[in-house]
């Protein structure tokens, strides 16, 4: 029994301890619990055997970096995470405690348990296990681990874009993806961007008497509801100016990739999201609509009276959160641009419109055949048993975009969550024999390029 093997148990009981702290960097009130979570990896990371284990302060929460550079002329990863939570919103839709973690069948249910905590806790222990029982690393590594994922990662932009000696790398690793279903290694080549901002929309100075005052006046509500709507049509078409102009489609090999995964649509409408139907652009294809085109989302609208009973009011302002993601080669400061001309061209008569940012990250795609992809493919497949397939993902990860423009460096994305983790939902999951067997899968790259 090798040291994986043996020491299942721990790693577990590790784990639990790590989603037991209620890490949500979006709240203030949480500061301690970041502080709390950035310490626990730094004492993971020192514990495992690595040096320099140590906390980086700066504007924001802290970045957690160790390393262990005892293979001269082995290549060096960095391998990159984040130790912060999404709020586990709604709470009356958990089945247990968000932070209290709870084991179901082959799942371990917490906030944070696939995103992603229980993802950099992997690469934790992968390395942890060969240091433990081999006493070095077939390769050099350094961790860079975060706290502001979840809120835009300013710190960590601006301590990469610094270029430190010390982050110098011949790759990034990240597990924070997912597979594409269970059992089938997955390595994840493209990521969309995002430009995620507010709508501020204003009418009157104060709120008005709908009685006396409805039919005259401007409502920043339905003022907003007429911008929306001009911003993307019925079948998810972003009508937007010269939104699309960048888009580059896919190649033909790739649809035909794409078209051989396992996939049930019928499944991932119903069990999956939970949905009646499917809706987007009719004439693209679902996986071509989810990782190869861009979206406009809206996230939440504030504004008036939303309590129980009735106020006949006409608010004076309303609030939406809305965001874009982008595809490869789109540009997230021009796309910006874009939909603050585009909003203030559609601003209804009586209300002012106005776009403020909130943070943005640029779309990246990795090419296959890169020689860290190919050796990730070749270690998933050894430990799992089938070919490793290759996919995009929907969502961003800033920091991918940030490590090729600052540090020169591709991303491999080995992450092991399944589609239905839950992730920014009540009841996210992971799969615990995903969890076991990415220590492994992660231990054999190490060893893959070592060799």
């Amino acid at each position: 029994m090798n040291y994986y093997e043996q020491n299942r148990q721990n790693f577990l009981e590790g784990l639990q301890t790590f989603l037991r702290i209620p890490s949500i960097s979006t709240l203030t009130e949480h500061k301690p619990d970041i502080q709390c979570a950035a310490e626990f990896v730094r004492n993971e990371l020192r514990a495992a055997g690595l040096a320099n284990a140590e906390l980086i302060e700066g504007e924001g929460n802290p970045l957690v970096y160790a390393e262990w550079t005892g293979a001269p002329g082995k290549p060096t990863l960095l391998l990159y995470g984040h130790y912060d939570v999404q709020p586990p919103d709604p709470l009356d839709a958990w089945k247990s405690p968000p932070f209290e973690p709870a084991i179901r069948g082959d799942d371990i249910f917490a906030r944070g348990s696939s995103d992603d905590k229980g993802q950099i806790y992997i690469l934790m222990k992968a390395v942890e296990g060969l240091l433990k029982s081999r006493g070095r690393l077939p390769v050099n590594v350094k961790f860079l681990i975060e706290g502001e994922e979840e809120t835009g990662g300013e710190h960590i932009e601006a301590y990469v874009r610094s270029k430190p000696p010390r982050l110098r790398a011949d790759a990034a690793v990240i597990c924070d993806t997912e597979m594409f279903a269970p059992d089938l290694p997955t390595l994840c080549v493209g990521l969309r961007g995002i430009v995620y901002a507010e709508l501020h929309v204003e009418g009157a100075n104060h709120d008005l008497h709908s009685g006396v005052y409805g039919g005259a006046a401007p409502n920043p509500i339905q003022a907003i509801a007429e911008i929306l709507s001009t911003l993307k049509d019925r079948d998810g078409h972003i009508r937007i100016p010269d939104f699309y102009k960048r888009v580059v489609q896919p190649a033909a090999k790739e649809r035909e990739a794409w078209a051989r995964l396992p996939f049930d649509v019928a499944e991932y409408t119903h069990k999956e999201m939970g949905s009646k139907e499917l809706v987007g652009e009719p004439e693209v294809e679902l996986f071509e609509r989810l990782w190869a085109r861009p979206t406009l989302e809206v996230h939440g609208i504030r504004g008036g009276f939303t309590a129980e009973g009735a106020k006949t009011v006409i608010p004076a302002r309303a609030v939406a959160k809305i965001s874009t993601r982008l595809v490869f080669d789109q540009r997230p400061d021009e796309a910006f641009a874009q939909l603050q001309k585009a909003v203030k061209d559609s601003c209804p008569r009586g209300v002012t419109a106005e776009v403020k940012l909130i943070h943005l990250a640029a779309p990246s795609l990795v090419n296959p055949d890169n020689p860290f992809i190919r050796a990730a493919a070749d270690a998933m497949k050894q430990v799992f048993g089938k070919e490793t397939v290759y996919i995009r993902s929907g969502g961003s990860i800033p920091i991918v975009g940030l490590f090729d423009q600052y540090l020169g460096i591709p991303s491999v994305m080995m992450g092991f969550g399944l589609p239905d983790d839950n992730l920014h939902a009540p009841n996210e999951k992971f799969h615990l024999p995903n969890f076991f067997r990415g220590i492994e899968a992660v231990a054999r790259y190490l060893e893959v390029l070592g060799a």
